[in-house]
């Protein structure tokens, strides 16, 4: 059972998650805009939040920027806009997971579950002192921290968690459906494209060391950061 804080200014939609996710033993909470929705976050109210983008007062991407400055707490965003661009904002701003409108109620409550579950997975399993580094690049699966030149990137949990992961199996050929599938969960209901958005984030936060991230075409991606790939850093 989980405490889910449901920000939307439309009362009907809090009504159709909150009818779904009691329904299936959850506890749940409203916010009818961004303002209440980030002083109910650092209240710790909440496993998980479900951010609508269009509110007064705060908008969507503002609340969960503010959210993310004291707490990790799991954020979906709900939006009826579903441009890249928009789901790139939302990602960087810091959320978890978008959801497009209209959406599924029910594929709602897998999400859900799949976001709590793989926060509660991946923050297991690295051991002390973890670290890679190549040049100017460092990362540090200790402290979930990764730097370019002495810079700290400011990266989104999916972003972390795919670099980690690309990282730790370097000079490997990983398909698209092994990335989602480690970084997302077997449970994940989304498309490729949520797969390709984080990649080219990646890739920008990284800067020069985004070309280590190589596209295999047909295939996937492979990290490949050797003294052959020099010359193109």
């Amino acid at each position: 059972m989980y405490r889910i804080l449901i920000a939307d200014d439309e009362e009907r939609i809090r009504s159709l998650i909150k009818k779904y996710a009691e329904f299936e033993g959850h506890q749940t909470a409203e916010a009818a805009n961004g303002m209440e929705a980030v002083e109910m976050a650092r209240a710790g109210l909440c496993d998980i939040i479900i951010m609508d983008v269009m509110m007064p007062e705060l908008d969507g991407f503002s609340a969960v920027e503010e959210i993310r400055k004291n707490s990790p707490v799991p954020i979906i965003m709900l939006s009826a806009r579903g441009e890249e661009y928009d789901r790139i904002h939302g990602f960087r701003s810091g959320a978890d997971d978008y959801v497009v409108k209209p959406f599924s109620p029910k594929e709602l409550m897998l999400r859900i579950e799949a976001v709590i579950k793989r926060g509660g997975k991946n923050s297991a399993g690295e051991t002390a002192h973890d670290v890679f580094e190549f040049r100017g690049l460092k990362a540090d699966f200790t402290a979930r921290l990764v730097y370019v030149d002495g810079r700290r990137l400011e990266l989104s949990p999916k972003e972390y968690e795919l670099l980690s992961f690309l990282i730790k199996n370097r000079g490997i050929a990983l398909t698209r459906e092994r990335l989602i599938t480690e970084v997302w969960g077997y449970d994940f209901y989304g498309d490729d494209r949520t797969l390709d958005t984080h990649i080219k984030l990646l890739r920008r936060s990284l800067g020069t060391y985004g070309a280590c991230i190589v596209t295999l075409r047909g295939t996937g991606y492979r990290f490949d950061c050797v003294e052959n790939r020099l010359e193109k850093l």
